[in-house]
């Protein structure tokens, strides 16, 4: 029996506008059905893969340079979801009012995912969070 596991992977580059994160949710949705990833784990990351996207838009990204997203999935039990924008600011957990209508986005990734971090890069950084399902 063949146990060999293979990495896939996925990427792709958007403008950063709110308009084309749900193409971000979207294309990653349709590789993760190609990859034949449970419903339940592809939500999931698509709900990570959403707001990494968004802070990326609205925090992250410079004027003229586009966001971009990736999957990485080990053939098994792990995806790595990460989003590479042109800040070199890192995002920050924060409390936020019960009342607030955002904030919430970190603290949704950190309760979903097994871990998550930053990697520098040349010119900005990645947000990275790891699904395990």
């Amino acid at each position: 029996m063949n146990t060999e596991s293979h990495l896939h992977t996925w990427r792709r580059s958007f403008m950063p506008v709110v308009e084309n994160i749900p193409e971000a949710r979207l294309g990653a949705q349709l590789v993760l059905a190609s990859w034949c990833v449970p419903d339940d784990v592809s939500d999931t990351v698509a709900l990570v893969l959403t707001e990494l996207a968004t802070n990326a838009v609205r925090h992250g990204c410079r004027p003229a340079r586009t966001f971009t997203v990736a999957l990485t999935h080990d053939g098994r039990k792990t995806i790595e979801v990460e989003v590479f924008d042109g800040s070199p600011r890192h995002p920050v957990l924060r409390g936020y009012a019960p009342d607030a209508t955002s904030g919430r986005g970190l603290l949704l990734v950190a309760a979903l995912c097994e871990e998550w971090g930053v990697r520098e890069r040349e010119f900005g950084k990645s947000v990275w969070a790891r699904v395990v399902s």
